[in-house]
């Protein structure tokens, strides 16, 4: 039985925010999130977060979230009296499998691959994670016996100048039989430099009993990485920015510059795909073959059709864009927008809660809200659906075939009919017949005998 054990009290002064340092976002999401996600992967039986400073928002940031148990740490007094917060709420079985995994907050890139070999490292035993580091300044060392076996832990503050130069150090990430930990955490003291409760202590204690202490190593350097300032904060989003351009550029995506690359959530691309600099993806995005994104476009929560092209400045936010469509630059797909195959949508256009149909067009200047449009549709420059009424949201068809002149407004609810023409300048306030021109605007006059005004001396 696994039991999942994340430290999140830490009062973070460095940031220099009233924000607890574990809600601070990494790639889009709090870095706590990111802890969680990859302890999910390994289906403990139990997860605890133990709380601090700013323990009711940590909380409140993820309710919901009912896999989620929390203990509260106040005061603090090191990351061994952290754990014994979470001590009553562990979950044990028959003892033999019973393990529990302790991960940080603030470390919030540690993968769940790195996760298992910690967890297969430990035999039977106890694990920790550790990284061989060129400046091992401000780590507690790893010190190893005759045998290579980890011996105990030091913290650089109470290390010896012989312990200061072994490279071998701690990420405070371990796994130990939940039982034994119980113990351990009851017996370490905080006769230490800090006075605090030292949970790398419990590796001494393991080893005084005869429990062995393996370790294993992630499978990147950044994953270890901690954030206790913005600039360690902006330096790993950076790697892992870097890092997940990477993997992309792997499965075949073209990035014209993986340094301009932002993704916060999942992006999952089909062949030949290019993405231009300076894009932001964010919750769930789907590329189809041969999609092409221009540069400085946010995509989020939207599914894009093969051979569709994306030009420079557009928004889409929760929408579906089907296949071989054009949109933008500088257009904007809000929620609720369904694009047809074939469509385009140009500059300074807005689609809201609308359906287009396959090779309509709407190519520069419009709104598009709360609407059903057929196939085959042109939407003239200065087009609305006026749409609300101060308190409700109607609905406005055009149904196939239709033409909407320029600088038209068509006060919803209203209905198009096939093949219908609207004027330029028309107000349309009642359904317009099929294969008809329907026009509304003020007869055109010339006055005889006009002059224009000059300005007075």
């Amino acid at each position: 039985m696994l039991n999942v054990v994340i430290l999140a009290a830490g009062l973070g002064k460095r940031m220099q925010s009233d924000l607890p340092k574990v809600l601070h976002t990494l790639a889009g999401k709090p870095m706590l999130a990111h802890v969680l996600d990859s302890a999910r992967q390994l289906e403990p039986a139990r997860i605890v977060v133990v709380v601090g400073h700013g323990a009711e928002r940590v909380r409140q940031a993820f309710e919901g979230h009912a896999d989620l148990h929390f203990a509260l740490q106040q005061p603090q007094h090191g990351t061994g009296h952290a754990v014994q917060q979470a001590v009553p709420q562990l979950l044990e079985g028959d003892g033999k499998d019973d393990v529990t995994l302790v991960l940080y907050g603030d470390v919030p890139l540690v993968q769940p691959a790195t996760l298992q070999r910690l967890l297969q490292a430990r035999g039977d035993g106890m694990a920790v994670l550790t990284e061989v580091l060129e400046d091992s300044t401000g780590y507690g060392r790893i010190v190893r016996d005759a045998q290579g076996h980890v011996a105990r832990i030091v913290e650089h503050k109470d290390a010896t100048e012989a312990e200061r130069a072994i490279k071998e150090v701690n990420t405070g990430i371990l796994a130990a039989p939940t039982a034994c930990l119980k113990d351990w955490l009851g017996r370490i003291g905080n006769n230490n430099a800090q006075g605090e409760y030292y949970l790398t202590d419990t590796v001494g204690l393991a080893v005084a009993d005869g429990v062995t202490v393996g370790a294993a190593q992630p499978g990147a350097a950044w994953e270890t990485l901690g954030v206790n300032s913005r600039v360690q904060q902006a330096e790993l989003e950076r790697r892992w920015q870097g890092e997940q351009a990477r993997r992309l550029l792997e499965a075949g995506v073209t990035l014209a510059d993986p340094a301009r690359f932002d993704l916060r959530g999942s992006l999952v691309c089909g062949r030949d795909v290019f993405i231009d600099v300076g894009c932001v993806f964010e919750g769930q995005v789907t590329l189809g073959d041969g999609v092409r994104v221009g540069p400085h476009c946010v995509l989020r929560d939207v599914s894009v059709d093969a051979g569709t092209h994306i030009e420079a400045f557009s928004h889409l936010h929760q929408a579906e864009v089907g296949r071989d469509a054009r949109i933008g630059p500088y257009a904007r797909l809000r929620p609720g927008a369904e694009l047809g195959d074939r469509t385009h949508v140009g500059n300074f256009v807005e689609i809201k809660k609308s359906v287009l149909g396959a090779d309509s067009k709407a190519n520069h200047l419009a709104y598009i809200g709360d609407a059903d449009v057929g196939q085959r549709v042109n939407v003239g420059a200065g087009t609305i659906t006026c749409n609300y009424d101060g308190v409700n949201k109607h609905r406005t068809v055009i149904e196939d075939d239709a033409f909407i002149g320029s600088d038209t407004q068509l006060v919803a609810p209203v209905r198009v009919g096939r093949g219908a023409t609207l004027g330029a300048g028309t107000t349309l306030t009642r359904d317009a017949p099929a294969d008809k021109l329907t026009v509304s605007r003020a007869r055109q006059v010339t006055v005889e005998g006009w002059q224009r005004p000059v300005k007075k001396s």
